[in-house]
């Protein structure tokens, strides 16, 4: 099977120990039928000899903006034309840098600068650099203009030290290159709502009541279906996270927020995914001014319950129309899933064990199970992006029962 027959990939390599994992994504895309073209920098030759990346690739190499081969094309336009996907892997907080701000000083961030084409990055740098403010606004930036991330991975790192950095194995890239070129389009024509993030229950002007959710796993669920051509609305609570490109964004606050907006959205959706965790109690009054101090008495807070808006949901389901929940749990994770699927009326319900730290709340894994009348299935843990596509499969085949 080559699903990237007919396909070119323009390879930025960027300097750094994973180049050598560039290679294998070189041979893997290659295997998969696309026509790769290199492009390295400098400090990548210093790793790896152009050579190399030639044999793998059938093509010469480009390293230099001004070094002529007898073409009269002029090749940093000639190959952001060329390419149907860019990908620069790894990718150096430095070439991230440029990209985010239009530096064009070599013959990578030129060419990467010039394409209309779709750009995948993998970053690949030290723990430190991946966590400093300057590499994250950069990376907020890039995502913002719609480039594509894969990695970067947790782990022990070439310079001794152990966290985020690593680049993502050639396997993963090439992957998700194919998904990007060869998008499975089964969503066509479904209108499909997701719920994100926490509420905020406001105790007065300056605090409220809410919940850890950072409403990843939600913003990931709508860009998969995006992706997979579905006409997305994405109801979100209070996040720091920009919405997929092609998304519908309704903001709420509060729970009751949430009860309204789903209220006049929801009969019109073919599918819903409910993965917003809202507050289940709120302040019975919430004062006009900043509560201040009892000297040294207690204060009593009294909190009334929220309105159910995944009950509501379900009682106005309609034929065709799939539902699905989460079930945010700490304890008898899949029996009060399962109760929840009934009493809530879905179609299936995601268990999520948020006790967890290495998935659920706050982090980019999940480790969720999808629940059904039919069935229960397990998912291993993986990245949210790829549990939110499986989450979709699994509902797309609900349609056919």
């Amino acid at each position: 099977m080559r699903p990237l027959e007919g396909k070119c990939v323009v390879l930025g390599v960027t300097g750094g120990i994973a180049v050598y994992k560039a290679c294998e994504l070189t041979s893997r895309l290659r295997k998969a039928g696309a026509d790769v073209y290199v492009v390295m920098t400098k400090n990548a030759c210093e790793f790896v000899a152009p050579l190399t990346f030639e044999t793998l690739s059938n093509h010469p190499v480009v390293t230099d903006t001004f070094k002529r081969e007898g073409t009269w094309e002029v090749e940093h336009v000639s190959l952001a034309k060329r390419a149907d996907l860019f990908v620069i892997a790894p990718a150096t907080a430095n070439i991230c840098a440029k990209m985010a701000h239009g530096i064009a000083d070599d013959m990578l961030s030129t060419t990467v600068l010039a394409t209309k084409a779709p750009i995948l990055v993998a970053p690949a740098m030290n723990t430190g650099m991946w966590d400093n403010a300057a590499t994250r606004h950069n990376m907020q930036i890039l995502a913002s203009r719609g480039v594509h991330f894969v990695g970067p991975e947790g782990g022990y790192l070439a310079c001794g030290d152990s966290g985020m950095g690593r680049m993502s194995e050639a396997e993963k890239i090439c992957g998700v290159c194919v998904d990007m070129l060869c998008p499975v389009l089964d969503m066509e024509g479904k209108k499909v709502l997701v719920t994100a993030g926490p509420t905020r229950e406001m105790l007065d002007p300056v605090r409220f009541i809410t919940n850890r959710s950072s409403g990843k796993m939600g913003y990931a669920i709508a860009e998969a279906a995006v992706k997979r051509g579905a006409r997305v609305t994405l109801v979100t609570g209070p996040v720091n996270l920009t919405p997929p490109a092609g998304v519908r964004v309704v903001s709420v606050q509060s729970t009751m927020d949430l009860y309204n907006a789903m209220e006049a959205l929801c009969e019109e959706q073919d599918l819903i995914v409910q993965s917003a965790a809202p507050a289940d109690y709120t302040p019975d009054t919430v004062a006009d001014q900043k509560i201040k101090k009892q000297k040294g008495e207690d204060f009593v807070l009294t909190l009334r319950e929220t309105p159910d808006v995944a009950a509501m949901v379900g009682s106005k389901k309609r034929a065709g129309q799939v539902l699905v929940g989460f079930a945010a749990e700490t304890e008898h994770v899949l029996e009060n899933a399962q109760k929840k699927l009934a009493k809530k009326n879905l179609d299936m319900i995601c268990a999520n064990d948020v006790s967890r730290t290495d998935a659920g709340f706050d982090v980019d894994q999940n480790a969720i199970t999808l629940i059904t009348r039919e069935d229960v299935r397990p998912l291993e843990l993986m990245s949210k992006k790829d549990a939110a596509h499986a989450l979709l499969t699994r509902a797309m085949e609900l349609f056919k029962q």
